[in-house]
């Protein structure tokens, strides 16, 4: 005589569903990681003449469907105007970048500075590189492998 059991089925969609649970805790707190350890190495490469860049440095997780993204940028306007910079003028002192002529058509002749660097320290000082945020991707991407292999495991 055979023995029915029953709730067999119930039993299956409930592992499958702690399974899912556990796997996209795990997605999260390992793309969290991951965008920790990249901001960390972009924040040593970033430019600080005021802090207001490297303070303006974000993290953040997406869900996009089936998918989570995870995100780090930057909220100050000219953070992607800094990011593609030349670098050029790394190491140059922040100097104004000149004087207007001497001269005008309204009013007494004057000149006028018109900006440029605030005048204190050098450009892209002192570890700060153009492409900052990519090349800290790029510097992080062992540790990011390594730590996406740990957070994953069963």
């Amino acid at each position: 005589m055979g023995v029915k059991v029953k709730g067999i089925q119930q039993a299956q969609r409930n592992m499958n569903a702690l399974i899912n649970d556990i796997e996209g805790r795990k997605i999260v707190r390992a793309l969290k990681s991951a965008t920790i350890i990249i901001g960390s190495e972009a924040a040593i490469l970033t430019p600080r003449d005021t802090s207001t860049l490297i303070n303006s440095q974000y993290t953040e997780l997406l869900p996009q469907g089936s998918k989570i993204i995870g995100r780090i940028g930057y909220t100050a306007s000219y953070a992607a105007a800094v990011h593609n910079a030349s670098g050029k003028l790394k190491g140059q002192p922040r100097a104004h970048f000149g004087r207007t002529a001497n001269h005008s058509e309204f009013g007494p002749k004057r000149s006028v500075e018109f900006g440029g660097g605030t005048g204190v320290g050098n450009y892209w000082d002192p570890n700060a590189e153009p492409q900052f945020l990519l090349k800290g991707a790029v510097k992080a991407k062992d540790t990011v492998d390594a730590v996406m292999k740990k957070e994953l495991k069963l």
